[in-house]
């Protein structure tokens, strides 16, 4: 095997959806790496939807702004370098596994401390701010991987923090309530930040505000102190019209689909002008602003793969994000004949998922995907009758069969006319990740 596999190995051994939330380790880890988090500033995002999407906007907008950026996301499509990017590329495998063997040591030593070893995420983020320190970068854009205060991330304590939707979700690691979970996630503001949050619901609002409040925090909110003045459809996107911290700025083209992706372009924008200092006397020149934004792309958000029939892949994997994706397709794409593959996790609020689809939705294809923990078709297919009846429903053992089955079925009910008709490919990131490696070269 190579470096770079046996790298790939030794993560996978610990555990690729092993959940353990001990700070102490990751500090511990950091110490010994030396604090490598604190050798450059960052913008730390959480949310329930869309953090990805802004992540990869903010790093663009920086990028565009002449700075050298690390990014790290999570989970990843098809490789893990996905994760760990820097100046907008995945890391390659030679510079993954130096990292890989400056941090592995230092993590055993961890690991023979403790009765629970390091996970997985706990060593990817490490490894991402190892990376950073070394590049050097001029600025980390990281994303919390589940919640906030408890995430291995949150060894950073960013400067400026990006608060995305939030909803129910990962309610067995978070809580049970709205409330329970913006607190959660409210953990990643520390003293003195600047907090950057999306239009959200009063239950969960009031979590950040008190948070700020505690942190001596400044808070900037979507609909007050930002936003989206006005969008329109254009062909590979829309254009759009923000108004940040300094100002309103007209003309911006984003090359992704839904009202969704453009309040990620408001909270992305007025991310970078808080950390580049923009306010009321000093806007950002709008020409970088337009270049940043136009490079922006975000994989597996609404990402057409094929065309005739045109098939979209998308993440979305919880009811608040699927009816985002939803509204998009409804706006953007207006097919007339829409075939559905799903494949969800078994955690997952599958009927949620499957009563948003069915008025869009002719057919629809359930089967798993690679996953663990992937809920099993059968039972799926079960809860979708439910929703579509039986004669609307197919159920394939593998996700081969099944994208071979929509495409069928997509072209068989098209009768031979494929303008307006489409397949949509969703239900999870395993489930995208699955149907890319098939679709996408």
């Amino acid at each position: 095997m190579s470096e770079y596999t046996e790298v790939v190995a030794a993560l996978n051994e610990r555990g690729f959806t092993r959940m353990v939330f001990d700070m102490q380790k990751i500090r511990d880890l950091m110490d010994m790496l030396g604090s490598p988090q604190r050798a450059y500033p960052s913008i730390h995002l959480t949310g329930t939807n869309g953090k990805t999407s802004t992540a990869r906007m903010i790093d663009a907008l920086l990028r565009a702004c002449g700075l050298h950026t690390g990014r790290y996301t999570s989970p990843h499509l098809q490789s893990v370098r996905e994760r760990i990017s820097l100046d907008g590329e995945p890391v390659s495998e030679e510079r993954l596994v130096a990292t890989y063997q400056d941090v592995a040591p230092l993590a055993d030593l961890i690991d023979d401390r403790n009765t629970e070893p390091l996970t997985y995420f706990d060593m990817t983020t490490a490894m991402a701010y190892a990376a950073f320190a070394d590049a050097p970068v001029d600025i980390a854009v990281v994303e919390v991987g589940l919640g906030g205060e408890e995430d291995a991330t949150n060894v950073i304590e960013a400067g400026v923090c990006v608060m995305t939707p939030i909803g129910l979700d990962h309610t067995e690691w978070l809580g049970d309530t709205i409330e329970d979970i913006a607190w959660a996630k409210a953990g990643i503001i520390h003293k003195g930040a600047t907090v950057i949050s999306a239009q959200q619901t009063e239950e969960a609002m009031r979590p950040i505000v008190e948070r700020c409040a505690q942190m001596g925090a400044t808070l900037a909110r979507e609909g007050s102190e930002f936003g989206v003045v006005q969008r329109t459809q254009a062909v590979g996107g829309q254009v759009l019209v923000l108004r940040g911290l300094g100002g309103v700025y007209e003309e911006i083209f984003l090359p992704l689909f839904g009202a969704h992706q453009a309040q990620n372009a408001a909270l992305a924008l007025a991310a970078v002008e808080a950390f580049l200092g923009a306010g009321p006397d000093k806007q950002l020149e709008i020409d970088l602003i337009r270049e940043g934004f136009l490079e922006v792309d975000s994989p597996g958000r609404l990402e057409r793969v094929r065309s005739a029939p045109a098939i979209l892949l998308d993440v979305a994997h919880n009811p608040h994000g699927m009816a985002a994706t939803v509204a998009a397709l409804e706006e953007e794409f207006s097919f007339r004949h829409l075939v559905v593959v799903l494949a969800v996790l078994a955690d997952k609020d599958a009927a949620g998922l499957l009563d948003l689809l069915e008025p869009v939705a002719a057919r629809i294809v359930v089967t798993q995907n690679s996953s663990p923990r992937s809920m099993p078709a059968g039972e799926l297919a079960q809860l979708a009758v439910e929703f579509f009846g039986e004669d609307r429903v197919t159920i394939a053992a593998t996700m081969p069969d099944a994208i071979e089955e929509a495409v069928v079925l997509a072209e068989d009910d098209a009768s031979g006319e494929l303008s307006g008709v489409g397949v949509l490919i969703t239900g999870s990131v395993a489930t995208v990740a699955d149907a890319r490696k098939l679709l996408k070269r």
